[in-house]
């Protein structure tokens, strides 16, 4: 007897929506938690956030400090929020690959490459990509729970780019080097 149940009619998109959704909204409050509370330390301690980035060859350490605790506070509360998601993700994903390249820069390649700056960025570009869900302001107040893929792509060339121009122009050393690295 043939059926016509098959896996895609007995799970309807509604529910896997709704269960996407909720998945977002877990990732969401987990990358914008972990970057607010980043954010919010260096706010509070402005001046060890200045000490940091002058100690670490930071030209303009006060601006490059000022200048990653507004994007990690701004960002941890726009992803929180599910507001403006691809744009707080585009400003994540750069702080933390420049925050990721510090952490590398000073030891041997790859020494710690899995850090919380390396997660943040990686759990960032998944929804810069995939988009808030629908349990976000994006969704409910514009309607729009994913941005179109040509305006996610251009912001995620646009994050890279950011990150780039800021350590050349910022920092100007080399993250990636080999130096240390056994054979």
């Amino acid at each position: 007897m043939a059926t016509t149940d098959s896996f895609s009619t007995r799970y309807d998109s509604a529910s896997t929506d709704s269960v996407s959704s909720f998945g977002l909204l877990v990732l969401r409050v987990a990358v914008g938690a972990t970057a607010l509370q980043a954010g919010l330390i260096k706010a509070f301690d402005i001046d060890t956030a200045v000490k940091f980035m002058d100690d670490n060859g930071w030209k303009m350490g006060k601006f490059a400090a000022i200048l990653v605790t507004a994007t990690e506070t701004a960002g941890g509360i726009l992803l929180l929020l599910g507001l403006l998601t691809p744009v707080a993700a585009c400003g994540l994903i750069a702080a933390m690959i420049d925050a990721w390249a510090v952490n590398v820069a000073g030891g041997p390649f790859w020494s710690q490459p899995f850090n919380v700056p390396f997660l943040v960025a990686f759990g960032a570009t998944a929804l810069l990509f995939t988009g808030a869900g629908a349990y976000s302001v994006d969704a409910k107040a514009f309607g729009r729970a994913r941005w179109p893929g040509v305006i996610t792509v251009g912001l995620f060339v646009v994050a890279i780019a950011a990150a780039v121009t800021t350590w050349v122009l910022l920092n100007g050393t080399n993250p990636l080097h080999f130096s240390g690295a056994s054979a």
